[in-house]
């Protein structure tokens, strides 16, 4: 039987985050992911700033940039717009998520983590009621791992946290249905992502173009239940059709899955097991990004389990530390941005649109930053009918 000090489930960000963390601490690390190729399929719309690359650690590298992105643009219901123009461009890429996430993984692999590919994990090991690995299957093959920790980083239907005990349920309006085209042949301004809002076109979410060349985008919708009456890929075709420049174009690819945008877990980890990335619903709530969250919490996960190693401890209560330390980091600024997509998930077009006027491309930024709410919260007041919403900006 082989052994390992951790296992790490999943190859996504976390899942490398994890295993690159682990490895460079002298663990004996097995990543697994059970589809046959990592970063495919793709559940995200490719965009990476360059804060996230920061908090990740990288550089950034022709080998999975597709564009530089030097603005943006969002518009209101009417049409009314704020223009971001970012001061030092660029602000990030499109990149290939195929690409980057193999990347991530190969960073892994110099470390000394081994990758599995078409390796699906159907059950935890347990000794003694404790869990002690993890079972396999590969090409009809089953075989045990043992190892004293296990990470999941399995994505938003995590199957192993829910066997492990933790409670993975998220509300409805915490979980946004997306879909995605990535068109070719259309007209985009090919140095901006756009992003629509309104509760006609994307209700509870927004529209995304984000720019892979010239001509060639991901267009992409989130939208979230009770707000949303029909199927996501309804209203993006319905979001296409009436943009000729978009209509014209031709779909290369369709993606589509589940996105955690709230439902926080306060504790991650059980005995011998932690949670990590879409998995722990570490996600982005208002723009639903999660590869840099993923990955830091990856990466302290992975620090932990070395501690764990070295302390020979690898009860919940020594495990705790990791979220400790992730809601340090990373936890409590995304609960605040929460708060923010409460209150615009209350707004009327008619309000989307008063407030599009009265906002600046500087405003929108530092809201993605979890900044700038006592500013929005003073604008909120000039309505009467929003003054109640300021109080969940507190």
């Amino acid at each position: 039987m082989e052994r390992y000090d951790v296992v790490i489930v999943g190859a996504g960000p976390g899942g490398s985050g994890a295993a690159l963390e682990a490895a460079k601490r002298g663990l004996r690390v097995l990543m697994l992911e059970k589809r046959q190729e990592i970063g495919s399929p793709k559940r995200c719309g490719e965009g990476l700033s360059k804060n996230a690359a920061k908090r990740i650690g990288i550089e950034p590298n022709p080998m999975w940039i597709r564009r530089e992105i030097k603005g943006a643009t969002c518009y209101a219901p009417n049409g009314t717009f704020v223009r971001i123009d970012y001061k030092d461009s660029p602000e990030g890429w499109v990149i290939e998520r195929k690409l980057f996430d193999k990347y991530l993984a190969g960073m892994a692999v110099k470390a000394g983590a081994r990758i599995m590919s078409k390796t699906e994990v159907v059950g935890l090991l347990r000794e003694d009621w404790i869990i002690s690995g993890v079972e396999l299957e590969s090409n009809g093959r089953k075989w045990k791992v043992r190892a004293p920790i296990v990470i999941a980083a399995d994505g938003v239907e995590s199957m192993l946290a829910r066997e492990a005990g933790l409670d993975t349920t998220l509300k409805l309006p915490d979980v946004a249905s997306g879909v995605q085209f990535e068109m070719t042949g259309i007209d985009i301004d090919p140095d901006r992502i756009e992003l629509y809002f309104g509760n006609d076109v994307a209700p509870g979410g927004y529209v995304w173009i984000f720019p892979k060349d010239e001509n060639t985008a991901n267009v992409g919708i989130g939208v979230r239940r009770p707000y949303s009456s029909k199927p996501a890929i309804d209203y993006l075709r319905d979001f296409i059709d009436k943009r000729p420049g978009l209509k014209k174009g031709s779909i290369l690819e369709v993606n589509s899955g589940g996105v955690p945008v709230g439902g926080f877990m306060e504790s991650m980890v059980t005995d011998n097991f932690m949670v990590v990335g879409d998995a722990a619903h570490q996600v982005n709530p208002i723009h639903g990004g999660g590869m840099a969250e993923a990955f830091v919490g990856g990466r302290l996960a992975g620090q932990v389990a070395a501690e764990a190693k070295n302390a020979r401890d690898y009860s919940e209560t020594f495990l705790s530390r990791y979220n400790d330390m992730w809601w340090k980091e990373r936890g409590n600024m995304l609960k605040k941005v929460l708060k923010l997509r409460m209150v615009v998930e209350e707004l009327r077009d008619d309000e989307l649109d008063w407030l599009a006027e009265n906002l600046k491309g500087e405003d929108m930024v530092e809201f993605s930053r979890a900044k700038g709410f006592r500013m929005l919260a003073k604008l909120l007041m000039n309505k009467p009918r929003l003054m109640g919403l300021t109080k969940k900006l507190m």
